[in-house]
């Protein structure tokens, strides 16, 4: 088969279209998006963008994080929707319509049970193909060391076009993580094999950098060498930064920003709670740079964690720092952008090239 970035155009386009009818892509083109056809895939099918509503970016459903690594993660199944339904119900009370949830393949992803979940809270949720290469690689699959970037893509893809594990449920993003400091061998290769992956399906790269600056830079650069805008690229976990101007160069070639660690808990600075300062000075520091236009929020919480008694909310956005932003001056048109207009646009499936 020919590799896909040597294709021409007009098989390009050929390819695409017999996606379209054999599998349901969607057509990637500007224009489609212009014309309203922008979709967001959801466990329970492809809905457009503008129905999406309020939505929450990187949170966890539920994951075995920190257990032994397994692709079949063997849930209680009554004790899980016993837990998550409750949370997860009361978090669409606040205002909240969907959810994107961050567990990968390998530490708990369960994609029949997001479907019960979201049939169940009535949430739109949205689930993930790719491979988790932070923890020093140990959810990194075994074939992944040995397969090519383009052999990855390909696993990833056929997840897209065939669904996952049977289901008929498609992802609707690329889930990545790094590792710190400079990008290992195995973490280059797979943000290429999602590079190549989004070249196919238009899906966004939602890829766990955390503070890690030089690393951002490396991944632009291989999104650079396979022809990917960094505008399908979301740096998950910049609320890590030690100051704000690390975030900026990403953000004005167009890569999307994710703070999404929002916290409530011990009093900060100045009276206010748990991570909720700093996130304000990011987001002013933003707003002052005009590029409100590429942040995410939202709070990676952890609705049910095997082997943990805790779980992680996925409120504090609605109580505690939306009211703070609106009480610091900033519009409602800027609220509604963040948490409504900016995850559509990021997560709406399109192929976005240089």
């Amino acid at each position: 088969m020919q590799h896909p970035l040597r294709l021409s155009r007009r098989e390009t386009l050929r390819r695409l279209a017999a996606l379209a009818v054999a599998g349901g892509a969607f057509d990637g083109s500007t224009a489609a998006v212009a014309a309203g056809k922008a979709e967001i895939m959801t466990v329970q099918g492809s809905i457009p963008a503008g129905r999406l509503g309020v939505a929450l970016p990187h949170e966890h459903v539920m994951s075995t994080f920190g257990e032994e690594p397994r692709y079949e993660p063997g849930y209680d199944e009554a004790q899980l929707l016993g837990q998550v339904v409750p949370i997860l119900k009361s978090v669409k009370a606040l205002g909240c319509r969907a959810l994107f949830d961050c567990t990968a393949a390998y530490f708990g992803r369960d994609v029949r049970l997001l479907r019960k979940i979201s049939e169940q809270t009535g949430l739109h949720i949205v689930t993930n193909t790719g491979y988790y290469g932070a923890a020093d690689d140990r959810y990194v699959p075994p074939h992944a060391f040995e397969e090519t970037a383009e052999q990855l893509a390909g696993r990833w893809v056929k997840e897209w076009k065939e669904g996952i594990d049977g289901t008929g449920i498609r992802p609707g993003f690329v889930k990545l993580a790094v590792d710190a400091g400079p990008l290992s061998e195995i973490d280059a290769k797979l943000i290429r094999a999602g590079a190549l992956t989004h070249l196919a399906t238009g899906l966004t790269l939602a890829v766990h950098t955390a503070n890690n600056p030089g690393a951002v830079k490396e991944q632009l650069d291989i999104l650079k060498r396979t022809g990917v805008h960094p505008g399908a690229w979301i740096w998950v976990h910049a609320h890590q930064v030690a100051h704000p101007d690390d975030v900026l160069a990403a953000a004005g070639q167009g890569a999307w920003i994710s703070f999404d660690g929002v916290r409530v808990g011990q009093e900060g600075e100045n009276g206010q709670p748990g991570t909720i300062l700093k996130h304000l000075v990011l987001l002013k520091e933003m707003q002052k740079r005009g590029l409100l236009g590429q942040v995410l929020l939202s709070h990676d919480g952890n609705s049910f964690s095997v082997g943990k008694d805790t779980v992680r909310p996925c409120d504090a956005l609605f109580t505690t720092l939306l009211p703070t932003l609106e009480a610091d001056g900033f519009s409602r048109k800027e609220i509604d952008g963040l948490v409504k207009d900016n995850p559509q646009k990021a997560f709406t499936v399109r192929i976005r090239k240089r």
